[in-house]
């Protein structure tokens, strides 16, 4: 089987779920956040992710939140649907309930025993007609999935044309895969974004950050331009924001969530559930960084708008 690289360039953002004070989701300001970063220019959207407090949200809720962006996005870039499932069948009826409101491209988040497991459910999923399935190779201490499993798969289904890795370390890995597949498969960074610039120099070919889609729409597109020294400085401007919110995933979620609020286009700051309180402390810092935020994406507004 001969694939070509499947065109999804740039940074594609996975989207944040807004609630309401009564705890149901806002798709109105859903709505907002999905136009404010197209006009930013990414060039895609992953939801529901962990980044949308996936597993806190009812398939009938996720369908919604996928069809609202769906909408909103009216075919400008793709609108990745996850399906993140610890139940094969589970994941398998929400996929098939994405296809049904016309979504094209899919995530698959697989739990992972052992390789015969996971191809088997792999290959279950994927009997699905969509034009892209992007897979996540998701382990937050460890490599991840093995690179021969990933080839394989790569190699025996059409559909799989894109790979999520987040995994430690991430850099070696889009290295290896990169090379394995002979640039073929298209590879995404994820939850390693602090390694942002190291990995558009191994080539990879998108980011899924969370937030921030001005800025990282610039550093891209400086990079892709040449200007590698703006894109590297832009990037360490915001290292001190990146090392407070990937602590944890039960503090960048928080986090994104004011910065949204602040920007005016989340309602709230609302959590449906955390493990982790995001205290006092915590939000005086994340109110210092989010002003060093807003202030960098007015700037970078004004510098588009020739102001």
């Amino acid at each position: 089987m001969h694939k070509t690289l499947y065109p999804l360039f740039g940074i594609v953002t996975v989207l944040n779920t807004p609630f309401k004070a009564d705890g149901g989701i806002d798709h109105a300001a859903l709505r907002k956040n999905v136009r404010e970063a197209l006009e930013a220019g990414v060039a895609g959207f992953l939801v529901p992710a962990m980044a949308a407090e996936v597993y806190s949200l009812s398939h009938p809720e996720r369908i919604k939140l996928v069809e609202t962006v769906l909408e909103a996005v009216n075919q400008r870039v793709p609108v990745i649907a996850g399906a993140g499932e610890a139940d094969p069948a589970k994941a398998k009826s929400l996929l098939k309930s994405y296809i049904d409101i016309g979504c094209k491209q899919v995530l698959f988040q697989i739990p992972y025993q052992n390789e015969q497991q996971f191809k088997t459910d792999f290959y279950r999923l994927a009997e699905i007609d969509v034009e892209m399935i992007m897979l996540q190779d998701w382990d937050a201490s460890g490599y991840g999935l093995p690179e021969s499993l990933i080839c394989e798969l790569f190699e025996s289904v059409e559909a799989f044309k894109c790979l999520k890795i987040e995994t430690v370390p991430a850099g070696y890995k889009y290295s290896r895969i990169l090379s394995l597949t002979g640039g073929r498969l298209n590879v995404s960074g994820g939850w390693a974004v602090t390694q942002l610039i190291e990995g558009l120099e191994r080539g990879v070919h998108a980011f899924m950050p969370t937030g921030m889609h001005w800025i990282y729409t610039e550093i891209h597109r400086l990079w892709m331009k040449g200007k590698t020294s703006e894109a590297a400085e832009l990037f360490e401007s915001i290292l001190p924001v990146l090392a407070f919110s990937n602590q944890h995933l039960e503090i960048s979620i928080p986090f994104f969530k004011r910065l949204l609020y602040r920007q005016g286009m989340y309602p709230s700051d609302l959590v449906r559930d955390s493990a982790i309180s995001f205290d006092a402390y915590h939000e005086k810092t994340a109110d210092r960084l989010i002003q060093r935020v807003i202030e960098l994406e007015n700037r970078i507004k004004n510098q588009r708008a020739g102001l």
